[in-house]
């Protein structure tokens, strides 16, 4: 599913840069992943060790021979203690002079053996636990995340926090690293848990005021976003807060960015007053600060709130205000840019102005097609992600996928972006089945099922909702079998995640009871919705218009089996439904941005 912050780089960072930590850790650090510093200019690349390797000699290349071991990398003298630092220095030099990551990680593998040959028994290695960082980094860099996972495990058991102040410093980098790589492979349950233990181990060491906590905190709080767990994500962004208060000056911009943190938070929970409150104090902040752009992104943030509350000609203020300062500062072509147009159209559609909310998708278009350099494939594909869903509710289903289409394109060779690529490929399911081409629709869906499994959201509501929609498709194409099990798993997801009473969930269940009729097990198809009929008898009230059709299709199934209904008296107060406008409205509710219709 589409991220909703970018947790790890920022688009406008770095490109990663992979160095190697200095012999002795240092506790001053602050970042989440303090494993390493940034080389040193100075360095110059050493001597080969054996410069009679360097060149083949012409005589005996028709013959090959068994090369000589190099006495310096030689598995032998990895015994010698002056080695591991001298390879670390050599790994190090290697990736500065910009020789390649593979020789680095020759000499960083060597290196790592060195240090644990030469470690004292029952001494834990500093050493051997910053070299281990660095192989897993290189790791990381070639691509090969798996392969840096066990590396990463082998290191954070090598520091004992109660040793001081320098292992617990080893131990909290391991464990920041190892989520960051757990984050790339799409794990995010697991990433949220190592992150969670390097906190655990920060506050153990420096206490839970430091301000270094607060910038963890928040580095946690933006994974927690990630993975919708806003209750966690929205109690350490109050930390965060609190310890910035504490160590900044009023309106600082640490203060401005934790703010806009948990504006989002409270937008995603539906607390649409408190987010405006803490977009206008960020602004303001910025504002005093003199950072001008991201007042603007500000603006574009407290448009969106406006337009949630349909406050649709203060949204339109908002956007354009933004899009004067972009439009000035970073060009007409920048992505920026586009993704004001993005919300221009929205706003246009939902108000019930086509023209100019295609108008407005036509102009983003341009933009992200012909992209300035130095756009991430990541900005791009959410582009025009947002830009599908328009069409979608245009409801021009073509132009929708076609956009799709290319949005997963761009990501299929990121790293870290598989949860991303399964909410396209749900949504991409979604119009396959509009179209009428459930085969393509069931496989979308099951690409994006193997997916959302293996990056550990087998148990949040979206990829209930998924096996929903992949069991639509499976009736369609009637594959009840299969239809009856996506259902039955569905709906001990969204009764654990959301409750039986969540209109998600009571759609599950009659699509559940529908399947086992066409089973032919209407007895389980009647208890289900006799459980159904009397969960909005009880507890939701009977003025929702699925009520009348769910004690039509029972009527019908008893009669089929020979029963009657068996009811007791229900009381006036449970009959009379008192949010019947708001059950009606929720009746033909869409999941998130993706367009289910339940």
């Amino acid at each position: 599913m589409p991220g909703l912050v970018s947790v790890k780089t920022p688009p406008d960072s770095a490109p990663l840069r992979i160095s190697v930590p200095d012999p002795q850790p240092q506790p001053q650090r602050s970042e989440p992943a303090p494993i390493s510093k940034t080389p040193s200019p100075h360095h110059k690349k050493p001597p080969s060790p054996s410069p009679s390797r360097s060149k083949p000699s012409p005589t005996r290349s028709k013959k090959p021979q068994p090369a000589s071991p190099d006495p310096i990398l030689a598995d032998a003298s990895l015994d010698n203690p002056d080695l591991g630092p001298f390879l670390l220095k050599l790994a190090r030099d290697t990736i500065a002079s910009g020789e390649g990551p593979n020789k680095a990680l020759d000499y960083a593998v060597r290196a790592s053996k060195s240090f644990e040959r030469c470690a004292v028994e029952g001494e834990p290695s500093l050493d051997l636990a910053m070299s281990l960082h660095v192989l897993a980094a290189i790791y990381c860099s070639l691509g090969r995340f798996e392969e840096a996972v066990p590396v990463l495990d082998r290191a954070i058991r090598v520091p004992e926090v109660q040793r001081g102040s320098d292992h617990a410093l080893a131990a909290f980098s391991g464990h920041m690293q190892l989520g960051d790589t757990y984050s790339m492979l799409g794990q995010v349950d697991r990433s949220i848990e190592c992150y969670e233990e390097g906190l655990k181990i920060q506050i153990e060491a420096l206490g839970d005021t430091d301000p270094r906590v607060g910038e963890t905190c928040r580095y946690l709080a933006e994974a927690h976003v990630q993975a919708m767990q806003f209750e966690r994500a929205e109690e350490l962004c109050k930390k965060t807060l609190e310890i910035h208060r504490a160590h900044s000056e009023p309106a600082s911009l640490e203060e401005a960015a934790d703010r806009r943190l948990m504006a989002l938070i409270c937008e995603a929970k539906g607390d649409y007053e408190s987010a405006l409150e803490h977009l206008v104090l960020a602004s303001m902040a910025m504002i005093a600060n003199g950072q001008e752009n991201e007042v603007a992104a500000i603006d574009v943030s407290i448009g969106n709130i406006y337009m949630s509350l349909c406050r649709f000609d203060e949204a339109v203020f908002s956007y354009q205000k933004a899009l004067t300062v972009l439009k000035s500062s970073k060009g007409d072509n920048h992505p920026s840019v586009a993704s004001v147009f993005v919300r221009l159209a929205d706003l246009y559609h939902r108000t019930g102005k086509i023209r100019e909310s295609k108008s407005y998708c036509e102009n983003s278009l341009r933009i992200y097609v012909k992209p300035v350099p130095g756009t991430t494939a990541e900005e791009i594909s959410g582009g025009l992600t947002e830009i599908s869903a328009i069409y979608e509710s245009m409801d021009e289903p073509e132009e929708a996928l076609k956009l799709l289409q290319k949005a997963m394109k761009l990501l299929e060779d990121k790293p870290g972006q598989q949860s991303t690529i399964a909410g396209i490929e749900a949504r991409m399911g979604v119009m396959f089945c509009v179209l009428g081409r459930y085969e393509e629709a069931r496989s979308s869906f099951e690409s994006a099922v193997v997916k959302l499994r293996a990056s550990g959201e087998k148990k949040s509501p979206f990829f209930g909702v998924v096996l929903n929609q992949m069991g639509l498709a499976c009736v369609q194409l009637f594959k009840i079998d299969e239809a009856a099990e996506l259902f039955e798993e569905a709906r001990g997801i969204l009764e654990q995640e959301c409750g039986p009473c969540h209109q998600d969930t009571l759609g599950i269940y009659s699509n559940l009871a529908a399947t086992y009729d066409a089973m032919g097990r209407v007895e389980d198809a009647i208890e289900i919705l006799e459980y159904v009929l009397k969960l909005r008898e009880e507890k939701l009230g009977i003025a929702n218009p699925d009520f009348e059709d769910e004690k039509r299709r029972l009527t019908e199934l008893l009669k089929e089996a020979g029963r009657t209904r068996d009811r007791k008296a229900k009381s006036l107060e449970n009959l009379i439904d008192p949010n019947s406008k708001k059950t009606k409205k929720e009746g033909t509710k869409r999941w998130g941005g993706l367009g289910f219709r339940l």
